[in-house]
Order: C-alpha cells, then sequence, then structure tokens
C-alpha cells in the first residue's frame, strides 16, 4: 500500500501506541480521584500539557483538551462570540476553513450574528490588511487557519493577528492549525493569536483528542456542563489514554519535524517534476504552500474516478478534504478555479515513510490512468 491521505488521518505512531496501552493498563485512574491512582493519572495530565505546551510554545495552563479539532473550533468559536455578545455579534473569517469552521458560521448567520467571509486575492494571497478593513466595533472573532487542508497554502495568520489587533486589541484571534501543528514552526507566544485548535489524529496519535490553547486571560463560554475539569471550561472526565498518547506523539514530532519537513520539499520537487512532464496536469498547490501537500488537477478525469483507478494499484489518495466527502470543493472556488479543475482535483498528503519510489509509482500510474481513463469518455 502507497498512503498518500495523511491529511486526511495518520497510523499512530508506535510511541503513542505504547503511552496509551499504558494509560489504560497501569495508570488508569480517575485524575479527579483523591487517592494515590488519581495522583497518578493527574501527573499524567500535566506532564501531557506540559509536552503539547512545549510543542506550541505556549504555558502549560494554556492547554485544553478535547475531542478532536472540530470541538476545538467550536468551543473557540461559538464560546469566544457568545461571551461578547451583549457587546459585539460580528465574526470574520476566510473563504477557505475547514468545514468545521464553515458549517459553524453559516449557523451563526441563522442565529442572528454577522459574518463576513475573507477572499484570497487573484494570486491567491490573503492580504492581512484586508481583516484590518473589516474589522468594525461590533466585530467580537477573526478566525483564521494555519494551513489550508486541500491546497496546503499557508496563511500569513501573524500578520493577520497584527493587523486585527492593531485595529482593536479587543477583538479575539483563532487559529485552526490543525494542519500545520509539530509540522511546520510556529509560536503560540509570538503569533499574537488568542486561540489556537489542534488535532492529535493529525500527528500520529489516536483519534478522539484535540487540543485548545486559550491565552491568559482570555474568556471564553463552555459548550458543555458538568464537573469542574479543566477549569470549568471542558468538563467530563479526561480520556487519559487519548492525551497521553497525544502528547507522546508530540514528543517524537518535536524531534523529528525538520528531517520531515526536508524530506517532503524532496519528494514534493520529485512529484512536481514527474507530474509536471505530463499533458494535461494543473498545479493548485504554490510556492506559498507546505511541501506535504499538494493539490492537483487531471484534465477531464474526474476526482472520483482517478481516485478508485488508483485505489485498484493500492494507492490512496484524497479528491479534498474529508470532511466533505462528495461536495464540491469550496477552497478551489474560492481560489479562482473552475468548476473542471475542481471536479477532477486530486489532494497527495506526504507523510515521513513515504518514499521518492513511491512518489515515481503514483506518476507512472497517473500517466496510466490519463491513457486508459480517456478512453471512457
Amino acid at each position: 500500500m502507497i498512503y498518500l491521505d495523511h491529511c486526511a488521518t495518520t497510523r499512530v505512531c508506535p510511541q503513542a501506541v505504547n503511552a496509551a496501552v499504558q494509560a489504560m493498563e497501569t495508570e488508569f485512574g480517575n485524575p479527579a480521584s483523591l487517592h494515590f491512582m488519581g495522583y497518578q493519572a493527574e501527573k499524567l495530565f500535566r506532564s501531557a500539557q506540559e509536552t503539547l505546551a512545549k510543542g506550541l510554545d505556549c504555558m502549560p495552563e494554556e492547554v485544553y483538551f478535547t475531542s478532536g479539532a472540530t470541538e476545538s473550533n467550536n468551543l473557540a468559536i461559538r464560546g469566544g462570540l457568545t461571551a461578547r455578545r451583549r457587546q459585539r455579534n460580528k465574526v470574520i473569517t476566510t473563504a477557505i476553513e475547514h468545514a468545521s469552521v464553515m458549517e459553524l458560521t453559516k449557523q451563526l448567520a441563522q442565529e442572528g450574528y454577522q459574518v463576513e467571509y475573507i477572499s484570497p486575492n487573484a494570486d491567491g494571497r490573503f492580504d492581512p490588511m484586508d481583516f484590518y478593513r473589516a474589522v468594525d466595533d461590533k466585530t467580537a472573532l477573526v478566525s483564521a487557519m494555519l494551513v489550508n487542508n486541500e491546497t496546503g497554502l499557508r496563511l500569513p495568520v501573524e500578520e493577520i493577528a497584527r493587523a486585527v489587533k492593531k485595529k482593536d486589541s479587543e477583538v479575539l484571534v483563532h487559529v485552526d492549525g490543525v494542519q500545520g501543528f509539530l509540522k511546520i514552526p510556529f509560536s503560540f507566544r509570538k503569533s499574537g493569536i488568542d486561540l489556537f485548535s489542534a488535532s492529535g489524529h493529525k500527528v500520529y496519535a489516536p483519534k478522539g483528542v484535540g487540543l485548545l490553547a486559550v491565552k491568559k486571560g482570555v474568556r471564553l463560554v463552555p459548550l458543555l456542563y458538568g464537573g469542574h475539569q479543566q477549569k470549568n471550561l471542558r468538563v467530563g472526565t479526561e480520556a487519559m489514554p487519548q492525551i497521553a498518547a497525544f502528547a507522546a506523539a508530540a514528543n517524537w514530532l518535536m524531534e523529528t519535524a525538520p528531517a520531515h519537513l526536508e524530506h517532503y520539499k524532496q519528494l514534493n520537487a520529485c512529484l512536481r517534476d514527474g507530474l509536471g512532464k505530463l499533458s494535461g496536469i494543473t498545479f493548485h498547490s504554490d510556492e506559498n504552500c507546505v511541501p506535504y501537500i499538494l493539490n492537483f488537477s487531471v484534465k477531464d478525469i474526474r476526482s472520483e474516478v482517478n481516485l478508485h483507478f488508483l485505489e485498484q494499484y493500492g494507492i490512496c489518495v484524497s479528491s479534498g478534504s474529508a470532511c466533505a466527502k462528495g461536495a464540491k470543493s469550496h477552497v478551489l472556488k474560492a481560489l479562482g478555479k473552475t468548476d473542471r479543475e475542481a471536479d477532477t482535483a486530486l489532494r497527495i498528503g506526504l507523510g515521513p515513510e513515504n518514499t521518492q519510489e513511491e512518489m515515481e509509482e503514483l506518476v507512472r500510474r497517473v500517466e496510466e490512468g490519463m491513457g486508459r481513463l480517456a478512453k471512457l469518455r
């Protein structure tokens, strides 16, 4: 099998598996319990906070664990808006966000909130001054992703935060960091943002765990009510096996991420070189995109048809966001791509185990498909 869908999910790394098993078999106490097993579990929780805080460059007490990035995004945006609704009812975001942000903002609009979407410029980039101009005295929160999950575009979130805060320092800035966390350099502390979401299963930890970093002093209204865990912001008994695994995966990535990034650059160059020699290939990921995501269209061959053709040879790729199954890409549309280009797009998500030989095999199979599938048109 050649797995090239690491943007959708990743294999759990051995370090995370071992940490989860240990938390289930020997350190299985409830962190809220007063006996020694509870103390042991609480110690494990604090250690995980410290590890993830190190990976994000924030304070441990700013890290809150959730069930995943979808919950983190909802808690950040809805929690931030609800805390400020009496004075401010506007949220600003981009036109290329993940479904967990796009669908939430659509719902918020139905509830009476004002929502404004910022589109990229003609060159496919975002101008921080567009966010500056959009902020007014009713704006409560701005949300922008760090790395786009379909094209790999790296948004200038630090510059966006500076522009927003210059206009109004009271406006909260949230970043969906799922596709960049522990993969590219990023500092929560230096960025000027207030809220940051991340997911475990995108970084070699199990599904069912994520985090929300909340800058000290920022007030959010919780989504859930119950116990008093995590300062009442995210209640419910902590899922220690997943949390321990998340921390173990983060430790591994903090050691290996720089080498991984260089590896991805080499694989990306190999793919671009091979695919670029084929007639009918259009790239949607440019030099502003991270090297581990490559989006391209194959002329006149629908994404789903191409995907299943490649699947016959054990090659797993994606036709876009795994959370927008079957839907036309709003991201490519916002970036000015045609419907035909969106309908024929494939996304490659690279992982550290991928090899140059696998890239060459993918190019061969894409070329073969262009010949065989063209006859079916």
